[in-house]
Parts: structure tokens; sequence; C-alpha cells
């Protein structure tokens, strides 16, 4: 039976937070600095949503010469097998309340400043676990099979990707959908990004097609700080998770790591010379383009350096640009923030090039990734 392409518009006029959501991140390509797993699993840990529905490790899905079973000791210390799997995690249909009380607003910490409800939940399900390697169809098939029994009807993507943004400055989250319901309440764009992509990206497009909202969230991570974990771009994109699921995220330790990584960094960039100057260069670039007299030809300008280099090309970096990252490897800068999102879920979590320029909210967005 063929299945409908067409938004359920009911649905589309309900305020996003207002559904049953499923929240997805996925180890690997789509995950730099371990920022996007690890914000999920804050967001899991703060609603309880360690109900697991379905643990799904078909042996279709997996590559297990590059995703390596684990050896664990059980009961009486007896050792088992752990196969890789995705974990599809919240409380049932069956379960779920029915209460239609107001939601109670509550504060969170002063450092976060932002104003949620508390209640929210039930209606939030997770998905987490590395990327399948293979049937990428059949597994996204699958997933949103596993969403429409549990009558989800939103699905939040979300990834971090290493881009050319300086580790002094706010992280900047991407955010993008194809719905338009959702680019108007959220007030964010479409994301124009074309090239490689991942699963995110095709859960995205298997959900829109049966009706289901997409929004996509992304993290730009330091391309010459790369390694992991990366608590800066988790803190921020649990901040965002915060309000989009309306749902209260504790911060935990992030603030203090967040503090302690960008100071690590700071002292291993001072080291060297070269890199310090290009660290400069991107703090620059993203202070103009931020600053409230900035030009919209400036900010054009950042914009198309970094869509060539999207398209791969070799576009030429900005006055004051400087090769090379932490590691040693060059670095060809492409500089600059921009007001659209790429495509997040497509960019390589380990290629030091990766494209998307910064500056903090800059809601360019949408479904980056997907």
């Amino acid at each position: 039976m063929a299945r409908s392409t067409v938004t359920d518009h009911s649905e589309a006029t309900t305020p996003f937070a207002r559904g049953r959501l499923l929240v997805v991140a996925l180890l690997g390509w789509n995950d730099a600095g371990d920022a996007a797993s690890s914000a999920v699993r804050s967001l899991q840990e703060a609603i309880g949503a360690d109900r697991l529905i379905e643990d799904i490790d078909d042996e279709s899905f997996f590559d297990y010469s590059i995703h390596r079973p684990v050896m664990k000791a059980g009961v009486e210390g007896i050792r088992k097998i752990q196969w890789p799997s995705v974990a599809f995690s919240g409380i049932p249909l069956r379960e779920a309340s029915a209460t239609d009380a107001p939601a109670e607003t509550t504060e969170l910490a002063a450092d976060a400043g932002l104003s949620v409800s508390s209640d929210n939940g039930e209606n939030v399900f997770v998905l987490i676990g590395p990327e399948p390697t293979l049937r990428w169809r059949s597994f996204t098939k699958h997933v949103v099979d596993l969403c429409e029994r549990e009558g989800i009807t939103r699905v939040v993507l979300v990834g971090a990707l290493l881009a050319d943004v300086p580790h002094t400055r706010p992280i900047t989250i991407f955010m993008s959908s194809d719905d338009a319901a959702v680019r108007e309440e959220l007030d964010i764009d479409r994301s124009e990004y074309e090239g490689p992509t991942g699963v995110l990206s095709a859960i995205g497009e298997e959900a829109r097609s049966r009706g289901m909202l997409v929004l996509s969230l992304w993290a730009s991570v330091p391309h010459y700080a790369h390694h992991s974990p990366s608590p800066k771009a988790t803190l921020a994109l649990v901040d965002r998770l915060t309000e989009i699921v309306d749902v209260s995220i504790p911060h935990g330790e992030l603030v203090t790591e967040s503090a302690e990584w960008e100071a690590e960094v700071t002292e291993a960039t001072a080291q060297d010379e070269e890199i310090a100057q290009y660290v400069g260069y991107l703090e620059r670039t993203r202070d103009m383009v931020e600053a409230p007299e900035a030009s919209g030809e400036a900010i054009a300008q950042e914009f198309e350096r970094f869509l060539e280099q999207a398209a791969g090309k070799k576009p030429q970096p900005g006055p004051g640009a400087f090769p090379t990252d932490l590691s040693g490897t060059a670095q060809r800068p492409m500089g600059g923030d921009r007001r659209v999102a790429p495509e997040g879920d497509d960019q390589d979590a380990d290629a030091a090039e990766s494209e998307s320029p910064a500056a903090e909210e800059t809601e360019a967005p949408e479904d980056s990734e997907d």
C-alpha cells in the first residue's frame, strides 16, 4: 500500500513540542566530538527515557568488522558478547498518561537562562546508537514504522560537524527544516546543503514522507580541536534541546567541563604561533559577521566562501587566514559565519575540512542533516 507523502496539517498547526517526539543521535560520522550523542544521552537521563522499547540489533544492519561486538562480564562473571545495536527508548503509547493538564513552567539553572515546561518527558522518545553500516533504507523504514506504532508525529535529528569556528566563541547551533510549518514556528530556514549524507538524513526523509514534522539540530565543533569529548558543543545542544522538546535538562558538570575544555584548547593553540593566528582570524570573522553593523554584502561573501568549499571547490581564504591544526594537518581556512545551515548530517565528523561557519544561535537552520 502506498504511503501518504502529504503532511498532516492538523499536526502542523500544533506547537512542535506538543506532539510525541523522537530525538535521534547516531554515533560516528554525524557526531563530531561525541557532542550529539552526549547531548541526547543527557536528555534521556533527564526524562528517564530508559524504557527500552526495541533494541535494533539485526545483523543485516552492521558490518562487525567496523562495529566490533564487545565481550562483557555478566552475572557470576560469565562473559557474554554485546552486539552493536541502536536503542529505541521511551514510554510506550499504551502506557503514556492521557492527561491534558497544562504544563507547569520551571526555571533552569541561572547560567542557562531558559524557561521550559517540566512534564513533557512522557512524550519524548530517544533513538541512539552507532550509525548502521548496511541496509540504510531498511533500517530507516523500520525506525519510522516504530514511530507510527508509538504515535510519534515529530522527529528531531541531532548532529555535530567539524567546522571552521573558533573555540573561544559560543558554539554555533544550526536548525533547519523542510517543513514550512516548523520553519514558521521556530523562525528558521530550509537547509540548502547538497552532498554526501548519513542515516540521519534518510530517517528525516522517510519520516516526512509519512506526514511527520522533522527538525534538524547541528552543532559546529572547531576542527582544530576535534578530539572527543567536546563538552562545550554538548552544552550548546543540551540548551537548544531543552527549548525544542520542552523538558528541563540538568547541566550537571557540563558548565565546568566546558570551561576547562576551552582553557585547555586555548593553552594548546597558544603554543603554536601559526594556529594561534588562525584562531584569531576565525574570531575576527565571527565577530565581524555578528556585529550589528555587519553589511549584508560581508555576510554574503563569507557565506559564498562556505558554499564553494561545501561544493568541493577551492575558494581563496579570507585575509589573515592561516593553515594547520593542532595535530599538524594542513588546513584551508574557509572562514565565516552564515545565516543558513549546512545539511549537518552530511558532514564528516572526522574530516578536518568540514564546512560550517560560526555564530552562536544564528539559527540558520534546517534539517542540516536531514
